[in-house]
């Protein structure tokens, strides 16, 4: 079953066209990693998927439900309503981690479920414990975020992402702001959730990562994707130059 579909998406900031014609899709249990160089439109993307930017054309659904439809040439996003509805099967983990400094561990896991999905507090509560212990940091709790390492921050906000219950989860740069023996405990978590065979579209500069865990990878570049596949052959049989060329410097 497809859980995203996006077609054709376009975005232009002031003058500056970042996607130029996107359209991925994603199936349920999907891992897809978006690799390219800085400033080639990735995170604008997640961005657009998940409706934190508005694309100036192009269409977007999720689960077979439209979120925006186009007409003449220009994204018309659905009513409010439907749009909650949506909004609920997806989560999006950022690469700063995001987390409300006065509220507690628990609090910044379990608030969102109780107050916007209107879920009982003593299962929610349950279920966030359980999450934490998946995490590895059952006994932070009632800590605040400020005493917690990157590392330790960063398992909160997946764990704050995944008390939604989304069908889909997006991840922006998840280990970007880590150091490489954080960055090593945040991969982790995810190839967890890969095994667990939770649908995923992971922004990363992770090569490894990417080969190891991906379904598929796609390749983008000045707001195009210019190659997408199997990780074993975007990855270590590129056909495009661009891919070829920004590898092997990654690569070193």
């Amino acid at each position: 079953m497809k859980l995203l579909e996006i077609n054709n998406i376009k975005k232009t900031f002031d003058d500056l066209e970042v996607l130029k014609d996107i359209s991925i899709s994603v199936e349920e249990g999907e891992v897809v990693s978006i690799l390219g160089p800085s400033g080639s439109g990735k995170s604008t993307l997640l961005r657009c998927a998940t409706m934190l930017e508005t694309m100036d054309s192009g269409t977007l659904s999720y689960c077979g439900e439209s979120a925006v439809t186009e007409v003449d040439g220009k994204s018309v996003y659905a009513p409010k309503v439907q749009l909650k509805k949506i909004q609920n099967y997806f989560g999006l983990v950022f690469q700063n981690f995001n987390l409300f400094p006065h509220y507690t561990v628990l609090k910044n896991i379990t608030d969102a479920p109780i107050h916007i999905q209107k879920r009982q507090k003593g299962e929610v509560v349950e279920e966030a414990m359980s999450l934490l212990e998946q995490m590895g940091i059952a006994d932070k709790a009632d800590y605040y975020p400020c005493q917690l390492s990157g590392g330790q921050q960063q398992r909160v906000a997946i764990a704050r992402a995944l008390a939604m219950n989304p069908k889909i989860l997006f991840f922006d740069e998840p280990t970007s702001a880590l150091d490489p023996e954080l960055t090593s405990e945040i991969l982790k978590v995810l190839r967890f959730l890969a095994s667990e065979k939770m649908t995923m579209v992971i922004v990363t500069h992770e090569i490894d990562f990417a080969r190891n865990v991906s379904d598929r990878v796609i390749f983008m570049d000045e707001g195009y994707i210019v190659e997408q596949g199997k990780p074993e052959d975007v990855i270590d049989n590129p056909e495009n130059d661009r891919v070829r060329a920004f590898l092997a410097k990654v690569k070193g």
